[in-house]
């Protein structure tokens, strides 16, 4: 049979689901990707609202990270960059500290500034040691404890756990007490050290859309909502039915596999809320943290610092919520407006728009970097991908996808047309 006319099917057009088609199509394959929405991405998106670029949550892509490096146009994505520091809020006043061995103009800031103690700045030194040194497979075979914990067995005192590792990682792992394992900890502390926070000139969005756009035997059917998987077959929710040689689910596939039904995955949520206004309280393309612990907000950022996508002289503030509540959407608008006028002296804001996004991030336990294709594969049909086989970044989303793919290209090659393959395989 020619690699063409095998019907293989991908669930989801997030990240995970289009490396999984491009790795087929490196092999000839002609894939299908069901998509529930009306575009690409999964929870890789962004919005244009009232002329303005508003990505789905602060998200930022890590130019450290592997499989990020393999798969995406760096230059093609006009990536802006963060500076490697924070600007923390506390008891009314901004302080900066940051690295000032990869940003020389942050060394006075970080020395004289009242966060943390001449013990804890050395204990940072330490940490980017060690961390360089250790290789990602030894982050992911070590004993996994809290990061709180971590933080607190390292010899960092409470001030600076509280006022920087808290908030900024909070921010990152979108849960308020750092109780994400040590390994995320570790690995996101090292892809800072070794690369850039980035974020692409024309919104999050631009990712995906990239990946997309590299695509060439793909078709992408959108606003197509799949109500079931089952061997060889896709229902649809309007009742069509799909037949399936292969099918990679890269979405949560509990709700669609019969046998998964008591197996979902469990969900971090957050907001974000869009706020536009006059003048910027950070001038600097720096994260602001809040670290107050009676504040609601966590932390903040200017999207206009890094990107010209501003209406005249206006600034665009996102301000992004970790802590649970039970506020409605006109209480959090007043209590963030409120929250960043005594933290932040930020005031004069005209609300945008609100992102309550309740399937944020996976929440895992025992999470590894890299798992085998076979591993990814349900049965002799089913496969699955996504970024909660292993852990929540985009650099586990693509590793994902990359292996699912792999796993239905290693059933064809091992079984039918090995022989007709084996001088194919790309190098």
């Amino acid at each position: 049979m020619e690699k063409s006319a095998y019907k293989i099917h991908i669930i989801g057009a997030g990240v995970s689901g289009l490396i999984a088609a491009q790795i087929l199509e490196n092999y000839g394959y002609h894939p299908t990707i069901i998509e529930a929405s009306s575009a690409v991405g999964g929870r890789v998106k962004s919005d244009v609202v009232k002329g303005y670029s508003l990505d789905r949550g602060f998200q930022v892509l890590l130019t450290s990270y592997p499989a990020a490096k393999k798969y995406l146009d760096y230059d093609g994505l006009a990536l802006q960059k963060l500076l490697p520091g924070a600007t923390i809020f506390k008891n009314g006043k901004a302080q900066t500290i940051g690295d000032p061995l990869r940003k020389l103009s942050l060394l006075f800031p970080t020395l004289l500034s009242s966060i943390g103690s001449l013990a804890d700045k050395v204990n940072i030194l330490k940490l980017n040691a060690r961390l360089k040194k250790k290789k990602i497979p030894a982050i992911f075979k070590t004993e996994e404890k809290t990061t709180l914990q971590y933080l607190k067995d390292f010899g960092f005192s409470n001030e600076i756990i509280t006022d920087f590792f808290k908030p900024f990682f909070s921010g990152i792992f979108l849960e308020p007490n750092l109780e994400t394992s040590s390994r995320m900890f570790e690995f996101v502390y090292k892809m800072f050290g070794e690369g850039l926070a980035v974020i692409p000139k024309n919104g999050i969005q631009a990712i995906p859309n990239q990946l997309k756009n590299k695509l060439r035997q793909t078709e992408i059917r959108l606003n197509t909502a799949v109500k079931q998987v089952k061997n060889n077959l896709i229902i649809l929710e309007d009742g069509e039915e799909i037949k399936s040689d292969f099918t990679i689910v890269a979405t949560e596939a509990s709700a669609l596999i019969s046998n998964l039904k008591n197996q979902d995955t469990q969900w971090k949520s957050c907001d974000t809320l869009y706020f536009e206004c006059e003048k910027r309280a950070i001038n600097k393309p720096l994260i602001g943290l809040i670290s107050d612990e009676n504040a609601l907000i966590n932390n903040i950022f200017y999207p206009t610092s890094v990107a010209t996508n501003a209406l005249g002289n206006k600034e665009i503030l996102s301000v992004t919520i970790v802590k649970k509540h039970d506020l409605n959407e006109a209480e959090l608008i007043a209590k963030t407006t409120a929250d960043l006028n005594t933290f932040c002296g930020i005031s004069d804001l005209r609300f945008l728009k609100r992102y309550q996004i309740k399937k944020a991030l996976p929440q895992l336990s025992n999470i590894q970097y890299e798992l085998s294709s076979t591993e990814t594969q349900l049965n002799s049909s089913l496969f699955l991908a996504g970024d909660q086989l292993l852990n929540a970044s985009l650099n586990a989303a693509m590793i994902a996808g990359e292996r699912a793919a792999m796993g239905v290209i290693k059933t064809l090659e091992d079984g039918l047309i090995v022989d007709e393959l084996s001088s194919e395989r790309p190098s």
